[in-house]
Formats: structure tokens, C-alpha cells, sequence
């Protein structure tokens, strides 16, 4: 296979907001069926996915999952194999949260959730993943990372080592799955305009990030969205790779 047609169905996770709903849209925008998922907000990720497949007449659906829980991820799987839609040709990993603050304040479970959210997800929805992508003789992984995952940032040093070990985990298992047509690449996004940066920054912070930035403005969630479509698209040489999207920042 040596490209995914648009009947293709795509899983986003952590996709009731910011940059996951972006992406659910516009891939179902581009005709795939969409398999939606998030831990919380689960009321607003149905009324989501039912806004998505009445406004583009695409198949949509839901799912209320742990992605950092093995047990919740095989059960996500078991469900979407049962689905005429059948299991994702693409996957986005986009679920993550974020902490700000000193590494001797953080405690210990503050470490082990992120670690969850942010990297034990990627682990799991990959590995149950491959085995039906294999089955299907091919399909794309995109990671949703950050450049703090390239570069490191004070007083987000777990959130920096997070985004490095999904950094890190995108380049060994693209080499992995190279021989298999099962591209594996991530996106490194600057300050994207979401929820989660605008509650834990000030508009004076938020101010002064953009003054920083050479495109003079944050990113939007529909250019992640529109790059990782592109991605799923991409020709199938195109593997391995941390694309950076911040404005030219860093």
C-alpha cells in the first residue's frame, strides 16, 4: 500500500479540545472516518463527534478512555475492530497535559500522570495499532510533540522529557516499522493558540512569547491539523521525522 486512500479511518486522541478537535475535523473534513477519544469531557466529545459527522456526512464516534491505561486502550481497540469503520490506518497521538513549576516541587504522582498522559499513551495506542496496520499492509503514526521535547524548557523539565521520549520513540519506531510501509513521524509544535496554554500563561506571558516569536503570533490549531493531514499523505519515504512547527522560534 503505498498510500491511504480517504476511506482510511483516523484515531485522535485527546480530542475534545485545542488541537485534537482540529484535527478530527479537518481529517473528517478530508473524508476519513474519525475516532474520537479523551479521558474527561465526555458529554462534549459525543455532542463533538455528532457535530463533525452531521456537518460532513462522515462517519464519527466517540469513546470515553484512559489513553494512558493499558486496560482502557485495549478496550478502545476491541471497540473500533467491531466497527464497520474497522481499526485506524492513521493514528494521532495527540493526547498531553502540562505542568509548569520547579522539579523539586513536583511530587512524584504529578510525574507519573504526565509521564501517563504524555508518553505511556503514545506506547500503548502504537503498540495495539501496528498488529491491524500490518494486517492492512501499511498505515501512519503522527505524534503531536513540542520543541520543548527538542530543546528543554525551565520549570517544564517533566513536560520537556516527555515530549524527548516521544521525540526519541517516533525515530526508533519509524526504523522499526520501515521494511513494514508504516510511516511514524511527529510534529513539534511552538505556542499553539489552546486552551491549556491560555490557562496556565497570563496575557502578559502569553504577550511577551509572541514578541519572541519571528512570525509575530501563535500558532492555530488548524495549521497542526492541516500538517498532520499533510503527513498522512506524505509518500511513504517520508518517515522518521520531527517537523517543527513554532514560527521559526527556536
Amino acid at each position: 500500500m503505498n498510500s491511504l486512500n480517504n476511506k482510511s479511518s483516523v484515531l485522535v486522541t485527546g480530542a475534545s479540545r485545542g488541537i485534537g478537535l482540529s484535527i478530527a475535523e479537518t481529517f473528517a473534513a478530508a473524508g476519513h472516518p474519525v475516532y474520537m477519544c479523551c479521558r474527561s469531557h465526555q458529554k462534549e466529545i459525543i455532542e463533538l463527534s455528532n457535530e463533525i459527522s452531521d456537518k460532513y456526512n462522515i462517519p464519527s464516534f466517540a469513546y470515553a478512555c484512559d489513553i494512558g491505561n493499558e486496560n482502557d486502550v485495549i478496550k478502545l481497540f476491541e471497540a473500533m475492530t467491531q466497527n464497520p469503520c474497522k481499526a485506524p490506518g492513521i493514528v494521532i497521538n495527540n493526547a498531553g497535559v502540562a505542568h509548569y513549576g520547579l522539579l523539586t516541587d513536583m511530587t512524584s504522582k504529578e510525574w507519573r500522570d504526565l509521564m501517563s498522559t504524555n508518553l505511556d499513551s503514545v506506547f500503548y495506542v502504537s503498540k495495539y495499532a501496528v498488529p491491524y496496520m500490518l494486517k492492512e499492509g501499511g498505515g501512519k503514526i503522527i505524534n503531536i510533540s513540542s520543541v520543548w521535547g527538542n530543546v528543554g524548557a525551565s520549570c517544564e523539565v517533566a513536560y520537556s522529557a516527555s515530549k524527548g521520549g516521544v521525540n526519541a520513540f517516533t525515530k526508533a519506531l519509524a526504523k522499526e516499522l520501515a521494511p513494514s510501509n508504516i510511516q511514524v513521524n511527529a510534529i513539534a509544535c511552538g505556542v499553539i493558540d489552546t486552551t491549556m496554554n491560555s490557562s496556565h500563561l497570563s496575557e502578559d506571558e502569553l504577550q511577551a512569547l509572541t514578541e519572541e516569536i519571528p512570525a509575530d503570533r501563535l500558532g492555530r490549531t488548524d495549521e497542526v491539523a492541516q500538517l498532520a493531514l499533510q503527513l498522512a499523505n506524505a509518500p511513504s519515504y517520508l518517515t522518521g521525522q520531527i517537523i517543527t512547527l513554532d514560527g521559526g522560534w527556536i
